[in-house]
């Protein structure tokens, strides 16, 4: 048993002084109380807030970031962008990937990020040869989620397709397709050796609706929901325009409105992107109770678009936060970005916010923690009883911060900073 002693915590009621955590062995909290002492608990120098989960990852990105910054056609995009990537993909192997994700896991926990959602399409050799583990890379991303000390929901992706309608594979992608079967055993395997980690959530994606039809989606989910019924569940959508358009012309509907109709969707699933939405699907979305993975720092970098977050925050939609293909590791960054990105289109202030909650800093964190929590599907993001103790120490300048405005000042004005990061998985 282990207990944290905090000057103020922030609760899901709110801030709350002299809060006592009591954590089990295992880094489950199993009771957390307000105007307390102890001597037994080890004293937190400075308020405390939920550690944030990172709910989409690309790990084996991060050794790129940084090296595609140059110009390589007249107009560069997302798809210039995707032949980089693959090019990098030929020449790392497993040992070389683990290490990457090891660091960049490590990198994330130092920033405030404690459950990392892995979207795992990198399954066999380059020269697409199955391992005779078929599970052996979405392996090497759990041992370095362990090395790091950080809890990993991580998704075996399902890719079979270059584009809409079945298209054949490129010759470049050989090392993500798999067969429905194929794919399905390396999720039972997984799900069987580390259902019982209580760091570790075993999950699925499809990679988008040009990787695999609604069809595939609809005959694998039944075999999914079999294992686990509230199996997390995400796809890329709607991420680029061309893919809106591409869409449309193979089958009459938007990919949002398509998955919507053909596969239906529910509270596990989380659908990333979804950056070029109708008013119409962004109102279904939000009533279908699934998350939106909002990844502000990539989608600028990949010169993605804007989402449409006013619209989307007033039909009660849920979303979450990602560092996808980790241009920047810092969960601050990317909620500052996803107001300021608003701001700048529409030359107005406080986007993010409701009648409820006027401070847009709170709003943004609150909502990022309960969307990540779930979208991949675990007790995290609130520092309450049957969670994870996950949570992230503050520096402030000032013995007694302003508590009201306190999320406000770490997001948007720099001078409030972290401190320590605690994860159960580090226990």
């Amino acid at each position: 048993m282990s207990q944290f002693l905090a000057k103020a915590a922030l609760l899901p009621e709110g801030w709350a002084e002299n809060v006592l955590i009591t954590a089990d062995n295992d880094g489950w909290i199993t009771d957390v109380e307000a105007g307390q002492g102890s001597a037994n608990a080890k004293i937190i120098d400075g308020p405390i807030i939920p550690g944030m989960p990172n709910l989409h990852s690309h790990a084996f990105q991060r050794a790129i970031a940084g090296k595609s910054e140059y110009a390589t056609a007249a107009k560069d995009s997302f798809w210039t962008w995707r032949k980089l990537m693959y090019d990098f993909l030929q020449k790392i192997g497993p040992d070389e990937m683990e290490d990457v994700a090891a660091k960049l896991y490590t990198e994330m926990r130092t920033a405030g990020y404690t459950h990392v959602g892995e979207f795992h399409y990198i399954h066999h050799q380059p020269d697409g040869t199955p391992y005779e583990d078929r599970a052996l890379l979405s392996r090497c991303m759990i041992r370095a989620a362990k090395k790091a000390g950080i809890g990993i929901t991580l998704m075996p992706v399902l890719y079979a397709h270059s584009g809409f309608g079945g298209q054949a594979p490129e010759d470049k992608q050989k090392r993500f397709i798999n067969t429905p079967e194929n794919y399905l055993d390396i999720i039972s395997s997984l799900h069987s050796d580390y259902k019982d980690d209580v760091n570790i959530r075993i999950g699925a994606a499809f990679h988008s609706l040009r990787a695999v039809t609604p069809e595939m989606i609809t005959e694998v989910s039944a075999t999914l929901h079999a294992i686990d019924p509230s199996m997390p569940t995400h796809i890329h959508i709607s991420e680029q325009e061309k893919e809106v358009e591409d869409c449309i012309a193979w089958c009459g509907q938007r990919p949002v409105e398509l998955l919507l109709d053909k596969v239906g969707l529910g509270t596990h699933w989380c659908l990333v992107h979804a950056t070029h939405m109708n008013e119409a699907e962004t109102h279904d979305l939000a009533r279908s109770g699934a998350v939106v993975g909002l990844c502000p720092t990539t989608e600028a970098n990949l010169g993605d678009g804007l989402f449409n977050l006013p619209d989307y925050i007033k039909a009660g939609g849920a979303w979450g936060i990602g560092s996808d293909s980790h241009i920047s590791v810092n969960p601050i960054e990317e909620l500052r970005w996803l107001e300021y990105g608003q701001r700048l289109t529409r030359k107005e202030r406080a986007i993010a916010k409701t009648d409820e909650q006027p401070h847009v800093g709170d709003f943004l964190y609150n909502t990022a923690l309960r969307g990540g929590a779930q979208a991949l599907g675990s007790k995290i993001g609130a520092l309450e009883k049957g969670h994870r103790a996950d949570f992230i120490v503050l520096e402030t300048n000032e013995d007694n911060a302003d508590k009201a405005s306190l999320t406000d000042t770490l997001i948007f004005a720099g001078n409030i900073t972290i401190k320590e990061v605690h994860t159960a998985a580090s226990i």
